[in-house]
């Protein structure tokens, strides 16, 4: 049988002989037993070689506080920089208005400037001040600047007139004074990466 003693009819002498040689053979197991209960599992990997999981659990909380903090900086652009700005400019707005009393007096400066700059509807001096500011701007007189995309560099930094339709009409000789100087450097910060690298 597959437990070890004799199948069909049995003698009680060879009954008696079967059980005192599985008793041996469990007393002769027992310190195995006792061995592999204390033991710990024993993990491998496809090529049989063993598995370090603190080392491997280690590791995953390691990418996942990684993960988790490009996350929040990808939120945290995703918002948008100026609104992030703004909100932080509100909450200090905020918090300057919760220092100041609650009652507010005909002299507090910051409450009249506040009501000063409200347009309101139907203000018969909203259109004069409106011009008379638009006059202040005209005065400063600025020349007209270019506002398109990115021009192309020039050795002088000389930006392109306010008529300038983006075309580059140039024979290339900027460009490949820029691209000899960039390789020119490259070549130096090689050179020098390279002499100190034994040190």
């Amino acid at each position: 049988m597959s437990s070890g003693v004799k199948a069909g009819l049995v003698s009680a002498d060879v009954l008696r002989r079967e059980q005192q040689e599985l008793r041996r053979h469990e007393r002769n197991n027992k310190h195995l037993e006792e061995e592999s209960r204390h033991s710990e599992t024993v993990f491998r990997d496809k090529s049989g070689r063993k598995r370090d999981l603190a080392q491997e659990r280690l590791e995953q909380q390691q990418k996942a506080e990684a993960k988790s903090e490009r996350d929040e900086q990808y939120a945290k652009w995703g918002k948008g920089l100026a609104q992030g700005r703004q909100q932080q400019q509100n909450v200090e707005d905020a918090i300057k208005e919760m220092q100041k009393p609650l009652a507010r007096y005909i002299d507090d400066q910051d409450l009249d400037r506040m009501l000063r700059e409200q347009e309101r509807e139907g203000d018969p001096m909203a259109e004069f001040i409106k011009k008379r500011k638009a006059k202040e701007n005209k005065e400063k007189k600025e020349k007209p600047r270019y506002n398109g995309p990115a021009p192309p560099l020039n050795r002088f930094n000389i930006w392109p007139g306010h008529r300038w339709d983006g075309v580059d009409r140039s024979n290339g000789f900027e460009q490949q004074r820029f691209a000899r100087i960039a390789n020119k450097k490259a070549v130096q910060e090689l050179a020098y990466k390279w002499s100190v690298e034994d040190m």
